[in-house]
C-alpha cells in the first residue's frame, strides 16, 4: 500500500506529466517550423539509430538532424519540417508525423502532414496518409500492426496496412505508446494517471496498477517493458509490467525515449542534449550536447 507521502509524489508526477502533454498540444498548433538554421533541433520529439550505418538521428521542432559528433548535428537534407512521431522501423526507413517546413506553410494547407515515410534515411518522404488532418504525436510499428496516437482525435489509431488506412480506437490522453511484434494486439500507454495496456489494439484499456508512472515507454522482445519516469528514473519489467525494478536515472524528465535493445538506450533532454546508455539503464553519457 502507498503511504500518503508517495500518493502526493505520484499526484506532483502526474500533474508534470499532463503539463508536459499539454504543451505537445500547444506545440501542434505552429503552423511549422521557423527555417533558421542556428536554432539547432528545437524541441526533441523522437530519435532512434538507423541499423543501416549505426548512425544516431535526432527528429525535433527544426528538422530531423543525424548525430556526426558529440557536438555536431547534422540537418538532414537541409530541411526544417518538424518532426513528430518519429521512429526508425528498420535500415533507413522512417516514420514521423508533425508540421510542413516554412517554405511549404500555406494559408489553404492544415498544418498537419498525417503520416509520412522515408526510406532513405530521410532525404525524402512520401506521405502515406491523412495529410492536413491527422497529427501524429506517437507513432509505434508492431509486426503487422501500426499503431499511432492522434492529437487532434485523442485516440490511438490503428493500421494492418502500414498505415493506408486506419481504425480509431477509444478515446484516452496518451503521451507515448509501446509495443512490439510479439504481441503486435498488445498495446502500452502512458498517460497523466499511470501506464495502462490495451489487448485489442487500443479500442480498451486497463490500468497496470503497479507499474510506476512513466512519461515513456518501450517494448523489448521477451515480455520485457522498459520506460523513463517523470523525474527521470528508468525503470525495467521483465514480465509485461507485472513488476518492475529501478535501474538509473536521468538528470530530469527525458524529452523522447528509445530502447534500441536491453543493453542501449537513448534519452533527450529538453535542452536538446542526447544520453544514452550502453548498460540498460545503469548509467548514462552523453552522446550529443548542443552549442551554447
Amino acid at each position: 500500500m502507498k503511504r500518503a507521502g508517495q500518493r502526493l509524489c505520484a499526484s506532483a508526477a502526474g500533474i508534470a506529466l499532463a503539463l508536459a502533454l499539454a504543451g505537445c498540444g500547444q506545440g501542434a498548433q505552429e503552423p511549422g517550423a521557423t527555417g533558421d538554421p542556428s536554432l539547432g533541433t528545437g524541441h526533441v520529439h523522437g530519435l532512434g539509430i538507423d541499423p543501416s550505418d549505426g548512425a544516431l538521428y535526432v527528429a525535433g521542432h527544426h528538422g530531423l538532424f543525424k548525430i556526426t559528433s558529440s557536438s555536431t548535428a547534422s540537418r538532414v537534407a537541409d530541411r526544417d519540417q518538424d518532426h513528430m512521431g518519429f521512429t526508425i522501423g528498420g535500415s533507413k526507413t522512417f516514420l514521423a508525423s508533425g508540421h510542413p517546413s516554412a517554405e511549404d506553410v500555406a494559408p489553404e494547407r492544415p498544418p498537419h502532414l498525417g503520416l509520412i515515410k522515408s526510406t532513405d534515411s530521410g532525404l525524402t518522404w512520401k506521405t502515406i496518409s491523412e495529410d492536413g488532418s491527422a497529427d501524429f504525436h506517437s507513432v509505434q510499428p508492431a509486426g503487422d500492426n501500426l499503431y499511432a496516437y492522434d492529437s487532434q482525435t485523442s485516440k490511438v489509431w490503428r493500421s494492418l496496412d502500414g498505415g493506408a488506412t486506419w481504425t480509431q480506437g477509444t478515446e484516452e490522453k496518451i503521451i507515448d505508446l509501446g509495443a512490439d511484434s510479439e504481441q503486435s494486439s498488445r498495446l502500452y500507454a502512458t498517460t497523466p494517471d499511470g501506464l495502462k495496456v490495451s489487448e485489442d489494439g487500443g479500442l480498451n484499456y486497463n490500468d497496470l496498477t503497479n507499474a510506476p508512472l512513466l512519461s515513456h515507454i518501450d517494448v523489448l522482445p521477451g515480455e520485457v517493458l522498459v520506460g523513463a519516469g517523470a523525474d527521470g528514473q528508468i525503470h525495467i519489467s521483465q514480465d509485461s509490467g507485472k513488476s518492475w525494478s529501478a535501474a538509473g536515472k536521468l538528470p530530469g524528465q527525458a524529452a523522447a525515449f528509445t530502447a534500441v535493445n536491453r543493453q542501449h538506450l537513448l534519452a533527450a533532454m529538453d535542452d536538446g542534449t542526447v544520453l544514452q546508455s550502453k548498460d540498460g539503464g545503469a548509467t548514462f553519457a552523453t552522446a550529443f550536447s548542443p552549442a551554447g
